[in-house]
């Protein structure tokens, strides 16, 4: 649909452009996406504006022509409607006979239906959760969870090359406290006081590893051996279950990843040192009072950065350019990175890293995800992750479910902080949005289930006249544009939004109209729009990673 919209405008502009005796614009870059209310039309865009410019001329000016040479086209014309707004935009109303043929489309897709190949050629590594394995996820990797692999699903359907990764910080200061943690409450199991680590892990988990190693390893044979000895035997044990912890938290609440890339390996394979060797190529390190410097100013970031500090020690940053390069040394060409928000400040110098390597600044993008407040009777749950006080992810999906757990974290834009109302979570009601949802799905599969008519794309979809079913087709013909739309913006919360406006349609279309009814011909006809709304809802909640329930 969209695309024979985007025909007729190109065809418009060469029209304006002859008539004024200019060249066609190359490379002209226009927006054309559904209006934000629906009863502006089925499409909009800001093309006037984009050739005002270059045109010389006003943008309603510009608006009025696109629109005449629109309406002349007559029937040959996608378009029923123009009319412009704010001085220049123009809204679209498309044919309903277009909308009506739609709806064959989707029957014929099926689940292909939404899907393009608008990314490819394009590689992605898309890194998301990526927490340290010194305790179980909480509800804040939890949310990056669910919004990193909505995100893989959404860009596999529009043609990417996609890979998830986790990038594992088995390295560094945090891996000797939760060492040091877990050898302090070893030594407490076994009647001995030994001081815990100032900044320690405390929570209880920490208790249950030491008893585990206890009673199904060492017993107390650990006391026997050199206690460095000891204490890494502690760590490497630890890290071991709590990456099985985060592994299978991570399968419940089905998300996937092709690869857990260890910051270990990039030490012992010498990436690290490699990564400064190509920027002191490149002439960005500089030494100055004993420390290697990164020349980060050079690329916009506010200060230049220490790599390796006087003692000899790399700094967080050193790794993680090394870990950078090696996805461009994997061929990749598009690296997309979820981070929580204590991270924001880190963004400058990671990017300013990625472009003195070579790699152009688009290559990489960066989105925050912000952090989630969970309620429960309209309190907020207190937290904190060092003192052991807080409900960690399993917690969470076992008392809300998995299906309410990642529509509620996808439902909201990522970069906004999140209220997750655990009681309307478990709220069997339409006012719980994931069962609004799987409701419309539910609805629908067993109204053609029971149907006596079955479902077949030779009805005739010209019965379906009235404002409810045009309105809920017009809907169902934005899915694909949708997806190219949250693709491109990295955003999967338009798809969630997306689909409590399909249902809502749906729902109101089912209230105001008998599917089922004794006029055959207008059956087959509503049947087929039914089908077409389960079919979107289906493959929606599918790349939201929800289940898509028969009945309920």
């Amino acid at each position: 649909m969209k695309s024979k919209v985007e025909e007729v405008l190109r065809a418009a502009v060469e029209s304006l452009c002859k008539s004024r005796g200019a060249e066609k614009p190359g490379g002209l870059t226009y927006d054309l996406q559904p209006p934000k209310d629906s009863r502006h039309g089925d499409l909009s865009t800001n093309i006037s504006f984009r050739l005002s410019k270059i045109l010389r001329l006003k943008p309603a000016e510009i608006a009025q022509t696109i629109v005449a040479y629109i309406e002349d086209l007559g029937e040959d014309s996608p378009v029923e409607e123009s009319r412009i707004a704010g001085g220049g935009f123009i809204n679209f109303r498309l044919r309903t006979t277009d909308l009506g043929a739609l709806l064959q489309n989707i029957h014929k897709a099926g689940p292909a239906y939404g899907c393009s190949d608008y990314g490819k050629g394009k590689k992605v590594v898309v890194e998301f959760v990526s927490a340290n394995p010194t305790g179980p996820l909480t509800i804040a990797h939890g949310r990056q969870a669910a919004v990193g692999d909505a995100l893989c699903r959404i860009l596999k359907a529009t043609g990417h090359e996609v890979y998830p990764e986790y990038y594992l910080n088995d390295a560094g200061r945090q891996m000797s406290l939760l060492a040091r943690s877990v050898w302090a409450r070893y030594n407490e199991l076994l009647g001995i006081a030994v001081p815990f680590p100032e900044d320690g892990y405390k929570g209880d988990y920490i208790r249950e590893i030491a008893r585990t190693i206890i009673e199904k390893e060492k017993k107390d044979s650990l006391l026997k051996d050199p206690e460095d000895k000891a204490v890494e035997y502690c760590g490497q044990y630890a890290v071991k279950a709590m990456m099985a912890w985060i592994e299978s938290d991570l399968a419940k609440m089905r998300v996937r990843f092709d690869n857990y890339f260890s910051e270990k390996t990039l030490y012992a394979k010498g990436a690290v040192e490699h990564a400064l060797d190509v920027l002191r190529q490149k002439g960005y390190l500089f030494e100055s009072e004993g420390a290697l410097w990164f020349r980060s100013t050079d690329f916009g970031d506010d200060k230049d950065r220490v790599v390796k500090k006087s003692t000899g020690e790399y700094t967080y940053l050193a790794p993680d350019i090394a870990y950078h390069l090696s996805k461009y040394e994997r061929g990749y060409n598009m690296m997309v990175n979820f981070w929580g928000p204590d991270h924001h400040g880190y963004i400058p110098r990671l990017k300013a890293a990625c472009q003195a390597l070579g790699y152009p600044p688009e290559a990489i993008h960066i989105g925050i995800v912000q952090l989630t407040t969970l309620y429960r009777e309209g309190q907020p749950v207190r937290m904190s992750t060092r003192a052991g006080e807080f409900v960690t992810l399993r917690e969470l999906y076992e008392e809300a479910g998995v299906d309410a757990t990642r529509f509620f974290f996808t439902m909201r834009r990522q970069e906004s902080p999140l209220d997750f109302d655990l009681d309307l979570a478990k709220e069997q009601s339409q006012e719980n949005p994931v069962y609004y949802l799987q409701y419309a799905h539910a609805r629908i599969a067993s109204l053609l289930k029971f149907a006596d008519e079955k479902v077949t794309p030779e009805a005739d979809l010209a019965l379906l006249s009235s404002q409810e079913e045009i309105e809920l087709i017009r809907c169902l013909s934005q899915f694909p544009d949708m997806l190219i739309a949250a693709s491109r913006l990295l955003e999967p919360y338009r798809l969630a939004d997306y689909l409590r406006q399909v249902a809502a349609c749906f729902h109101k279309f089912y209230s105001f109209h008998r599917i089922v009814n004794e006029d055959k011909e207008l059956t087959k006809a509503r049947l087929l729009l039914s089908e077409a709304t389960r079919i979107v809802l289906r493959n929606g909640l599918e790349l939201l990673g929800i289940s898509q329930p028969e009945s309920m």
